[in-house]
């Protein structure tokens, strides 16, 4: 019996020592990757550039992953690669991207390091839409070309794009609200974008309550080019918006459905489908000082 309580504390012993020995395996970057943050096609909507200013800015973030931050500095390099194009529009046929021309956007660098103890590095990413024909869709794929860590394999591509509609751009605003209040002209120099969600659909702010409740317009397209043509016109207001009104007190209800003024189902050119805008949107609604008709018009 003796034996045995010795033979067991020589044994804890040993252990005791073995774990505390420098383990020969440095476990601390298992599971570490470089990355870039919300990036790969999870990620896809969420890179859309949709904003209505002329220069646009962004930040590409560069991320280590891992239990714990690394104990050495990383570096990580980016890259415009325009071959990731063709076989993305291969197998989402949705939406025809073009490579982003020379002059339409900037790097300011391509190359970062994350310091040791910290996660993160950021590469400004500037574009000027001014640069891009609003009618096209473009994309500016960024990918990491080298790292001195492994690569997270479904988020190293950061998939920059702009989607085109015919009819988005700026247009001259105007407002009309019947009783008469917050009215404007053309010639007030108010001016409201047309901003894509899909080559067909487009949202714009009207102007009543604070100027953001937002139409969203949708249409058919036949054809391309100057031949091309227009149908199939619906106008209804962003949901989120619809929420944001009825969330007030007194609620404000929607009460007469959203319009183009003296629409009539036809097959439209680009010219008169303009004319439409011109036209104006409109609808009405009810609560708070009683029932008000709205109407936004928009001139190319």
């Amino acid at each position: 019996m003796k034996k045995l309580i010795i033979l067991l504390g020589v044994l804890t012993v040993s252990l005791t020592s073995c774990l505390k020995d420098k383990p020969n395996v440095d476990f601390s970057n298992i599971g570490a990757f470089a990355e870039i943050v919300h990036s790969g096609s999870p990620y896809f909507g969420e890179a859309a550039i949709t904003d209505a200013q002329d220069t646009i800015s962004r930040t590409l973030q560069i991320n280590v992953t891992g239990q714990y931050a690394p104990t050495k500095d990383v570096t990580v390099t980016v890259a415009l690669d325009n071959s990731i194009i063709a076989p993305y529009n291969a197998a989402n046929t949705a939406v025809t991207y073009l490579p982003m021309p020379t002059g339409s956007f900037v790097f300011a660098t391509t190359t970062v390091t994350i310091k040791a103890g910290t996660r993160l590095a950021n590469i400004p990413v500037t574009f000027y839409k001014n640069q891009l024909d609003p009618s096209k869709s473009y994309m500016l794929p960024i990918k990491i070309t080298n790292s001195s860590l492994p690569l997270g394999a479904n988020f190293s591509i950061k998939y920059y794009h702009f989607i085109g509609n015919d009819f988005a751009g700026t247009y001259k605003h105007q407002f009309t609200r019947t009783p008469a209040a917050g009215n404007f002209t053309y010639d007030a120099g108010k001016t409201s974008a047309f901003l894509p969600d899909s080559p067909t659909q487009f949202e714009v702010a009207g102007s009543y309550y604070t100027g953001d409740i937002r139409y969203v317009v949708k249409f058919t397209k036949t054809g391309a080019g100057a031949s091309a043509t227009y149908s199939h016109f619906s106008v209804t207001i962003n949901t989120d918006d619809v929420a944001k009104l009825g969330a007030v007190t007194p609620p404000i209800l929607v009460t007469t459905a959203p319009s183009i003024t003296g629409y009539t189902e036809k097959e439209y050119t680009f010219t008169q489908a303009l004319a439409l805008f011109d036209n104006g949107l409109t609808y009405g609604v009810t609560g708070g000082s009683g029932v008000r008709v709205n109407l936004d018009q928009y001139k190319e």
